[in-house]
């Protein structure tokens, strides 16, 4: 009785799924074809993105250490001059010789979870509430005042504080934990000549009204992605919009050659990455009822996993998913920055990249998925329960950035639900691009289904 019961729900589930895409006429999963990538040396490539100098200005690091406290944890087992700097930064030589701190890749990409450092975990611990261009300015006037040999620093900092002072002001979110990464580049593009990659101090572009803030996509689920980023208009080399970074501090098309030439190592590196075990105990049999759920219901645009596991690279129309449409309107579709990434460097040589917009969200792989709450692109949605709930989903949340827990059995971040907006450690859903609605595909299944398919969920 109890296995007629749960075939009764998959097929009432599949016949609303099927209901709601076939609503919209015209409107269907879009396949993305693969694009050739580069192969490298993962070793190689891992110690290029943690001491590599693809950003070559930051502050010098005898200013750096002065007011910086060392970091005793060496998380990533560094030695020399990045011993006793935070996993995030690396010291580097600027073009003059002088030893420069400069932050790197695992800003972003990398999170400390229980006490231990999970590379390739999006950071959802972020603070981008403050404005960076204050210690930009006090470290530019500072430095300024050094003479004779000393005189140096200022010179092998100074890009990097040029381009804080540009773009700083821009880079400001309302909550914590959410990124601006997709912003940063457009700032950064916008001073800077698209054949020759050389800064620009006046805008070359005009600035958008808003930046859309976005979660970070593990960096583990990119070589099963035919395409980048959340709306998967990323198409070509991958190594490209890897180095973007670079653009921080780049001085022409030279530099940004020489960068290049390192990030097949890279993606060697981030493609060898595997998403964290789930490590409690997992009810095995739910598990198996879950999977068989999941199958008949999310497999079409999610894919299927273990030892036949495919993923479709399929791109969801923004009509099927009803997800928070600003970040690929604002953010990803803006014209110029089409324009501009498409007539520039990047895409020349012999491994080009380009940008293809789209009105919609790619549906991501889901291995690991149970460590990368809050989940939508925005961060929006604090747990899985809730993710497949949307009634549930809400409105305003808070969770702890100082002292960060885990619910393990409901995989997502432990939090309160407010009534009112409050501080920068709660989310408002209500502010523009940080919307919560969307991807209703999970309220046609019973309580009981969806706690089946969360347990299947945490296999992955």
């Amino acid at each position: 009785m109890k296995k007629i019961i749960i075939l009764l729900s998959i097929a009432l589930v599949c016949f609303a799924f099927v209901t709601i895409t076939d609503r919209y006429i015209g409107a269907k999963p879009e396949f993305i074809p693969a694009s050739k990538q580069r192969t490298g040396d993962a070793a190689k490539g891992f110690a290029y993105l943690t001491t590599g100098d693809y950003l070559k200005s930051g502050i010098p690091y005898s200013l750096f250490m002065r007011v910086t406290p060392k970091d005793t944890n060496n998380f990533l087992q560094r030695t020399g001059v990045n011993k006793n700097l935070s996993y995030d930064f690396t010291a580097v030589k600027a073009p003059n010789g002088e030893l420069v701190v400069a932050p790197n890749c695992l800003q972003c990409h990398a999170q400390l979870f229980d006490g231990k450092l999970v590379v390739g975990l999006g950071n959802s611990l972020s603070d981008f509430t403050m404005n960076r261009e204050t210690p930009a300015l006090i470290a530019e006037t500072f430095l300024k005042n050094l003479t004779g040999e000393n005189a140096k620093k200022y010179e092998a900092a100074k890009s990097f504080i040029t381009a804080l002072k540009a773009v700083a002001p821009k880079l400001i979110t309302s909550t914590k934990g959410v990124n601006l990464a997709d912003g940063l580049a457009y700032l950064l593009v916008s001073h800077r000549d698209p054949q020759t990659l050389k800064w620009s101090d006046q805008n070359l572009l005009s600035l958008p009204d808003d930046i859309i803030p976005t979660d970070v996509p593990a960096w583990w689920l990119l070589r099963k992605k035919n395409a980048m980023f959340y709306n998967g208009f990323g198409r070509g080399d991958f190594g490209r919009f890897l180095m973007a970074s670079n653009l921080l501090t780049v001085s022409d098309t030279i530099e940004a050659k020489s960068v290049d030439r390192y990030f097949n190592d890279v993606l060697a590196y981030i493609n060898s990455l595997q998403p964290p075990k789930y490590p409690k105990r997992i009810d095995s049999a739910k598990a198996v009822e879950g999977k068989t759920i999941f199958m008949a219901t999310c497999k079409k645009c999610h894919g299927t996993y273990g030892e036949d596991a495919e993923y479709p690279n399929l791109l969801i129309p923004a009509e099927i998913i009803k997800t928070d449409s600003l970040l690929y309107t604002a953010n990803y579709s803006n014209p110029q920055f089409i324009d501009w990434f498409n007539k520039s460097w990047f895409t020349t040589g012999d491994h080009p990249a380009k940008l293809v917009p789209f009105r919609g969200y790619i549906a991501p792989p889901l291995d690991g998925i149970w460590v990368t709450a809050p989940y939508m692109h925005n961060g929006s949605v604090p747990s899985l329960e809730a993710m497949l709930n949307s009634k549930i989903r809400p409105v305003y949340w808070r969770r702890s950035f100082s002292k960060p827990s885990y619910n393990y059995d409901n995989p997502g971040w432990n939090y309160e639900m407010k009534i009112e907006p409050g501080n920068s450690e709660v989310y408002n859903t209500k502010l523009k691009g940080y919307g919560n609605y969307g991807h209703y595909f999970g309220d046609q299944l019973s309580d009981a289904d969806r706690k089946a398919v969360i347990e299947y969920l945490k296999t992955l």
